[in-house]
């Protein structure tokens, strides 16, 4: 397991954190009961009321509410029914424990963190929105006005900005492809610089062929043909990017710059290339092209994987994983998959 060990999540702690602010159990609890019954589609005007009551009754309430509610963005837009059959055989249960083991499982699931409830998408909304959008597993190639060619990965989010002065390419989030019409020889050549905009800075294009991937707090960048200059939004430092390289950025620092892998870019062709990867970043990497939720045990996150395999076939993926490694896929639902130690 190449030396690695992780702790198992312990019981529920009596206090977690949500936006650096303390949230009781109990109110975590609260929060998650009532993401389950609003899910369900059933609930009465009445019941409406008293989730707004609720609500409304504590600011803890409200910040447990905020984070709790981003789960219908990880069960990544899920139909109100499927995401509450994959949480339905937990909130059904009422014994405290039951309640209790609900959370533990949400943690397990990967749905609240050590710190806080949730991941917050404090833009989610932005990216609903957007121009140009994809959903989990979906792909698409979009022309813009200049010629510019623009290939989006799965989950993405991107806004348009062209004016006299630049053409702006706004990365809400996911992955993009870029193509610049000047890559592609066409005439005449837009003299307004390309740039793209993420959430840690901005990139420019040098007449390049050139990835871009919006994570949480940090910018990945790949180039494959000619060259591309970033910028950190609270940096004064400036990076030229050349053909065959790549890197990351925050908002204050440029990581180191290393080559380009084949692998970097296989998601153009619909394929992960694991070479030699551990089986939790690579669960983590498909995971982006799955509805609902794939996470794998910490205890077997180390083994090692190889091999060339389609993102839209994920299902097949899973069912060959027990013929390569020592593990067992277990389905709590179609939406809810777990990777374990092998019985």
């Amino acid at each position: 397991m190449n030396g690695q060990h992780s702790a198992v999540y312990p019981n529920t702690p009596a206090r977690l954190l949500a936006e650096g602010q303390p949230i009781s159990a109990a109110v975590a609890d609260q929060a998650v009961e009532w993401l389950t019954l609003l899910m369900s589609g059933a609930t009465s005007a009445q019941e409406q009321l008293a989730w707004q009551t609720w609500r409304a009754a504590s600011p803890e309430h409200e910040r447990a509410w905020r984070h709790i509610e981003a789960m219908t963005g990880r069960l990544k837009a899920l139909p109100a029914k499927s995401a509450y059959q994959t949480l339905s055989p937990y909130a059904r249960q009422t014994a405290q424990a039951s309640r209790r083991t609900l959370l533990r499982s949400l943690f397990w699931g990967g749905l609240l963190a050590g710190s806080g409830l949730l991941a917050s998408r404090t833009n989610t909304w932005q990216e609903q929105l957007a121009e140009h959008r994809t959903g989990t597993g979906e792909q698409r190639r979009v022309t813009l006005s200049d010629g510019t060619r623009v290939t989006l990965n799965t989950a993405t989010a991107l806004d348009l900005q062209f004016d006299a002065q630049t053409r702006l390419l706004h990365l809400r989030a996911g992955e993009i492809m870029v193509v610049t019409a000047a890559a592609q020889g066409l005439q005449p050549v837009d003299p307004r610089p390309l740039e793209v905009q993420t959430a840690q800075g901005r990139i420019r294009a040098l007449g390049t062929r050139f990835s871009v991937r919006q994570d949480d707090g940090h910018t990945q960048v790949a180039v494959q043909e000619s060259a591309v200059q970033l910028h950190p939004i609270r940096s004064d430092r400036v990076q030229v990017l050349l053909a065959g390289q790549r890197t990351g950025f925050s908002r204050t620092h440029i990581d180191p710059l290393r080559p380009l892998h084949e692998a970097d870019l296989a998601w153009t062709r619909g394929q992960i290339i694991a070479d030699d990867m551990p089986l939790g970043e690579f669960i983590a990497e498909l995971d982006r092209y799955r509805p609902g939720m794939l996470r794998c045990d910490p205890h077997v996150a180390g083994l090692r994987l190889s091999g060339v395999f389609p993102v839209h076939d994920s299902d097949r993926i899973l069912a060959t994983l027990p013929s390569v490694l020592p593990v067992q896929v277990r389905t709590r639902s179609r939406y809810w998959v777990l990777i374990e130690k092998a019985v």
